[in-house]
């Protein structure tokens, strides 16, 4: 801790959470790519917001073709990233405030991105610039690296890497305090299968969100699929049931949450097949949601695939996150698992086919990350967070994928703090300001135990 740091960034608390209430209006989820702008306006104009904030706190900015933003300070060869991203998931639905409006109350501000990860990026790119206005002599660089797409293919990262220059050492502000040491691996893989359908299915958005809400049209009447509702007793969901030509629009309302926490949210694409198995509809449909529901089953570790594995770096769990079924048949289906270290994506890609009955379309993995407990960089954090706290807790493993494995020599360090909610992906994204100042001192003091 610095007490001179300490105080600038006190003094400038207005200004990051105006800063930051700024880039929360900014909708900066992925879309098509423009000139100059490789995953489209908003993500652009999220990242030149951020660099010119970083510019008139008299830092170093370089934009690296829309890709990538970097924020620097100090000399020398060796370097200390910190890696965040400004790009979000879609809203999705349940939000008490508008999700872009970063509403403020009783001290917490709400919308998406708050904690993912743009209150991060803009406490990284403050504590930064207080490190500059306190004069400290650094002995390595510090250099804060936004990406732009990190919720859905890291092809910011991937163009980094081509182009830019590796940490000596870092940590992403994107997990978990006290220090995230080791992560699974996280594998997404879509499939198809056509066949002439009279089914009609949508639900999802990303494969890594549980999907909330998912809308059908179902060719049986309203009343027998209402039975089937109640038989399914899936209390923690909300069915609704219409009569339409032909048959009945059905919409599954559970709740969204991250891929990497699914217990944390209630899936309607598994409440639905959980529901529709008790039609017993015949033919292709009837056999495909059979199938579906035998291989999804409600379980959250991919128990009906044989997938339930544990070790060290944690328990997998898989999440059924995009559908889409029209009359071709099942023409998008994507599945997001993080697996533990020991088990192998390959393996994960052979059950879920067997299990399915359906080839793989497209696929992406990550690898998973481990570094020890006692290297430099993950005892110095740990330091960090007992100094400022007190406590000095074991390092952790999670499910959740963060841009520490883009890199050698990086861990997640904060900013979920143990105990204060943390509703990322979900609705009602939040953090409260209280906690945003936390992880500005926090991080300020991570980068001077690395880089000072």
């Amino acid at each position: 801790m610095n007490k001179i740091v300490d105080s600038i960034i006190e003094r400038d608390r207005e200004k990051l959470i105006a800063s930051l209430r700024e880039s929360i209006r900014i909708p900066s989820t992925e879309a098509p790519a423009l000139p100059g702008m490789p995953f489209g306006k908003n993500v652009s104009d999220a990242l030149h917001h951020a660099l010119e904030t970083a510019k008139s706190l008299g830092l170093k900015t370089t934009d690296m073709d829309g890709y990538v933003g970097c924020v620097e300070l100090g000399e020398g060869e060796e370097m200390v990233g910190v890696i965040c991203h400004l790009d979000v998931v879609p809203e999705g639905t349940g939000w008490k405030h508008p999700p872009y409006e970063a509403v403020i109350e009783d001290g917490v501000m709400y919308g998406r991105g708050v904690l993912d990860d743009k209150g991060p990026a803009f406490a990284s790119i403050y504590a930064l610039a207080a490190i500059r206005e306190a004069g400290i002599p650094l002995r390595r660089r510090i250099r804060v690296i936004l990406g732009t797409n990190e919720e859905t293919g890291w092809g910011c990262m991937d163009y980094y890497r081509e182009h830019g220059e590796a940490p000596t050492l870092g940590f992403t502000p994107d997990g978990e305090y006290p220090v995230v040491n080791s992560e699974k691996g996280i594998l997404h893989t879509t499939f198809e299968k056509r066949f002439e359908s009279r089914v009609r299915m949508k639900a999802g958005t990303r494969p890594n969100v549980v999907p909330g809400r998912l809308e059908a049209f179902i060719p049986c009447a309203p009343e027998r699929l209402r039975a089937a509702v109640d038989r399914a007793a899936l209390s923690d969901f909300k069915f609704e049931t219409e009569e339409a030509e032909g048959g009945s629009s059905f919409t599954v309302i559970g709740l969204d949450a991250h891929a990497s926490m699914p217990e944390a949210g209630f899936n309607s694409i598994q409440a639905a097949f959980t529901v529709l198995d008790l039609l017993g509809l015949e033919g292709a449909d009837g056999e495909m949601i059979a199938n579906m529901h035998r291989a999804l089953g409600m379980g959250l570790h991919g128990e009906s695939m044989g997938l339930d594995v544990m070790d060290a770096s944690g328990r997998l769990t898989l999440n059924p996150g995009v559908l889409e079924w029209n009359e071709n048949g099942i023409v998008d289906f994507k599945i997001d698992v993080r697996h533990p270290i020991s088990l192998s994506a390959e393996e994960v890609k052979k059950a879920e086919t067997e299990a399915l009955g359906m080839p793989i379309t497209h696929e992406h993995a990550q690898h998973g990350l481990f570094v020890p407990a006692e290297s430099e960089l993950v005892s110095k954090l740990l330091d960090v967070y007992a100094a400022r706290t007190g406590e000095r807790p074991a390092p952790l493993a999670i499910g959740g994928g963060t841009y520490a494995r883009a890199f050698d020599n990086v861990v997640a360090f904060g900013c979920e703090i143990p105990g204060h909610p943390s509703p990322v992906h979900m609705p009602n994204e939040l953090i409260s300001l209280d906690d945003l100042m936390f992880d500005a001192h926090m991080i300020a003091d991570a980068m001077l135990a690395l880089a000072e």
